[in-house]
């Protein structure tokens, strides 16, 4: 396993993850069913028996079979609790890539995508990652967890079959660092939580794509992607692990629709949908968690990449406007309004 290197001066990460030399036969799909031999045993395998749902798991060679949801470590993981302990300073900063790497394989059809999933399974999906969510933070070394999806090459998906990926870290991720530092900073000078502001100026108004009992989903002031949207909790919350079976069906609700919506607006599109959670173990440094769904429609320019200064040929007004639309129409479909 690879090790975690950071930039000379700032706080950029990077790992060098050794991948698995085996050849892989791409004409199956390891998530599938009936390919489970492909993958690591399950940590657990969801199965729908007698109107109930059923917590099993995989044995030696015994493969759970008929299962909904199935979540195994993966086999290329990203980090590893297998990592040499090694360490080295700056100029040349590094430390073990040490974490956890699962897999949510979140449906058994290799045909389905995260916009056509239905809300019960998306439900399904939700507490099966908030359950491995808390287990993860009882574990030795685990300081952040990250879950995330990506859909389509060209958001780096390796595989069509729709699945999350869960990764621990020793460290805080930068990106999730710097947005907890800054709401600390803001809600200590202000004394109000940035994201629930932003909550409060963005309903109604032209940026706002879909909202339902407890959720809104908007296209941000400053997009870095053309049709970049987030999903917030309209009160204020700061753990994921601990939200009602009754706020994840919402969640999952206002997920298929705006996923479905940006299918339906957005031919073949690939995008990442990333999860900013708050870290669950005791930190000062919290923020009001979100899922970021960050839509790749083109190629950055040297002026993105180099200086971190974005072009959008598309205004979130107008993408909001676009997006909102086919959701609302993804939203009546779900409950039924034709």
């Amino acid at each position: 396993m690879g090790d975690m290197r950071k930039d000379y001066a700032s706080e950029r990460f990077m790992i060098v993850s050794k991948k698995d030399d085996k050849v892989i036969d791409l004409k199956k799909s390891p998530f599938a069913p009936g390919n489970e031999a492909m993958t690591n045993p399950s940590v657990l395998s969801l199965v729908a028996k007698d109107g109930m749902l059923q917590r099993l798991q995989d044995f030696d060679d015994e493969y759970v079979q008929g299962w909904s949801i199935r979540v195994f470590e993966s086999k290329n993981p990203i980090v590893s609790i297998e990592t040499e302990n090694s360490y080295s300073d700056r100029p040349h900063y590094s430390e073990p890539a040490y974490g956890y790497h699962y897999i949510v394989v979140a449906s058994p059809k290799e045909k389905d995508t995260l916009a056509t999933i239905d809300t019960e399974q998306w439900s399904n999906i939700l507490v099966v990652v908030q359950d491995r969510l808390r287990w993860l933070y009882t574990q030795k070394g685990v300081t952040y967890v990250s879950i995330y999806a990506d859909q389509g090459e060209l958001a780096g998906s390796q595989n069509p079959h729709p699945h999350l990926n869960i990764l621990t870290f020793s460290t805080i991720p930068p990106i999730i660092e710097a947005e907890a530092e800054a709401s600390y900073k803001i809600l200590n000078e202000k004394g109000v939580c940035p994201m629930c502001q932003t909550v409060n100026a963005e309903m109604g108004g032209p940026r706002q794509v879909l909202q339902t009992e407890g959720f809104i989903a908007f296209c941000p002031w400053a997009p870095s992607y053309p049709y970049e949207f987030c999903i917030s909790p309209k009160k204020h919350t700061t753990s994921f692990s601990k939200i009602t079976q009754k706020e994840i069906n919402d969640l999952s609700l206002i997920l298929r629709s705006t996923l479905g919506g940006l299918a339906k607006t957005v031919k073949d599109v690939s995008y990442n949908m990333v999860f900013h959670l708050s870290p669950e173990k005791k930190n000062s440094r919290q923020i009001h968690w979100h899922i970021e769904i960050y839509p790749i429609t083109k190629s950055w320019s040297g002026l993105e990449r180099g200086y971190g200064i974005f072009l959008n040929d598309l205004s979130p007004e107008q993408a909001a406007e676009k997006l909102g639309a086919s959701c609302r129409k993804e939203l009546a479909n779900l409950v039924g309004i034709v």
